[in-house]
Parts: structure tokens; C-alpha cells; sequence
């Protein structure tokens, strides 16, 4: 994530356009396909006296659901827009939202001198990042995290990438949903399989638990069917 490029640019770009109804956003999924499913996947791991922090947290529908559950859910998302469309859509300001760049390290140390240790939740963010800012991003989480976090992260497999291309090549073109992300120059699945582990443990951190886990798009092709996505998730943390 280069807060000064062009990548945040495009996200900026494609939030600035998005509709803002509920599920207008290709993966904007109900939190009972997104993070009430994953539920069970972390919360044996996550200390649940800590803060959870929603990374990549886009318009804060998971942010809403995560504060359901824990006692401080933060959303943050490098696109402004993003963060200003989660706040205003939290009308009982259930959460708290933050704009961050999650490979800045001096803006991550800041958040964490103020929660102190968190755990955190993120969804199909790594593969959207620049290859040479992964390492950076990972590097941020584990500060965030500290000792006493988790970190649960689900990221498209390599696999997505085709299923994207074939909704894409269908007989009307792209979807109406996967349209906008086309033309963001928006990235999806550029990620090899087994990349996020390796991030993980070369940022110092033991995965603690992985599987597969296709995440629910709000998008369907020609057909009718749904567009699920391939993808692998993974627990990281330090071992107490």
C-alpha cells in the first residue's frame, strides 16, 4: 500500500464512484458470509479482552458485525473514502474508524501506542497490494498485534483469477459489480498460493492455524449462479 502513488489513487477513485447501497460493492458481503462465518475460525485464538482491528476495512460492514462481538472494533482502510463512508453508515457509531496506511510503520506504531495490543481481522487485502509493499503491510500487522494478538487473514487463491477472467468473458462482458474494479485497475488474485504463510513467518510470526475457505462475492454471472472465490486463510501470531 503507497499512500503516495497511484494505488491509493485508484481506490480512492473507485470509492469516490461506488453506489452506496448495501452489497452495490462486489465484495461488500453480509457479515453472515463474511465475518459471522469466519467466526468460528478465530475467535478460539483472539484474546477477547483485546481491541479487534478491521483492516482494509472499506465501507465497515464487517467493522459493524466485529463490534457485535468484541467490546472496540476499529476499521481502518487507506482509502479516505472508504473510512468516511464506514462512519457515516455506522449510525449507532458502533466502531471507530481511522484512516491508515498499513505499510506506513510510523502511522501503525502510533495505533498501537494508543490500543496497545489488538487483534486483527482482514479480507482479501494482501492480494490487492503491491508485490514490494506485502512484506511491509505484514511487517505492520505484527506490530500491531504484539504479543498478546492474533491475526486472522483470508486472501484469494490463485484460482480466483480465472474465475474472475471467465465472469469477465461472459456473453454481456464483465458483471455490473466487477466492472468498476476492471477499470480501477483494481488487481484481484495476484498472489501465488502459499505467499501468506511465508509473509507471516518472515515477519516473525508462528501460523497458528490454515485452511480453505471460498469468501462469498455479492455478484453473480449470466446464469444466475454466485461467484464464490477461491481463497486461503491463516492465524498468525506469536506462540505464548
Amino acid at each position: 500500500m503507497n499512500a503516495a502513488g497511484s494505488y491509493q489513487q485508484a481506490w480512492e477513485g473507485f470509492w469516490a464512484a461506488a453506489p452506496k447501497e448495501a452489497g452495490a460493492v462486489i465484495w461488500d458481503t453480509a457479515a453472515a458470509d463474511a465475518s459471522a462465518a469466519h467466526l468460528p475460525l478465530f475467535e478460539p485464538h483472539f484474546d477477547a479482552s483485546l481491541p479487534v482491528v478491521d483492516v482494509g476495512c472499506g465501507n465497515g460492514t464487517q467493522t459493524r458485525y466485529l463490534a457485535e462481538v468484541y467490546d472496540r472494533a476499529i476499521g481502518v482502510d487507506l482509502a479516505r473514502g472508504a473510512v468516511e463512508r464506514a462512519r457515516a453508515a455506522d449510525t449507532a457509531g458502533a466502531a471507530e474508524y481511522r484512516g491508515l496506511d498499513a505499510a506506513d510503520e510510523d502511522a501503525v506504531r502510533r495505533l498501537h501506542d494508543e490500543t496497545g495490543d489488538v487483534n486483527v481481522y482482514m479480507r482479501a487485502i494482501l492480494h490487492q497490494c503491491e508485490a514490494t509493499d506485502r512484506p511491509k503491510v505484514v511487517a505492520g500487522l505484527a506490530l500491531l498485534i504484539g504479543d498478546r494478538g492474533r491475526i486472522f487473514d483470508i486472501e484469494l487463491a490463485t484460482a480466483a483469477k480465472q474465475v474472475l477472467a471467465a465472469a469477465a468473458q461472459g456473453p454481456d462482458g464483465p458483471p455490473p459489480k466487477l466492472r468498476p474494479v476492471l477499470e480501477h485497475g483494481l488487481t484481484p488474485a495476484e498472489m501465488p498460493d502459499g505467499s501468506v504463510a511465508e509473509l507471516y513467518r518472515s515477519a516473525g510470526l508462528d501460523v497458528l492455524a490454515h485452511g480453505e475457505l471460498p469468501l462469498v462475492m455479492t455478484e453473480h454471472r449470466s446464469d444466475g449462479s454466485r461467484i464464490d472465490l477461491p481463497a486461503h486463510w491463516v492465524v498468525a501470531g506469536r506462540k505464548g
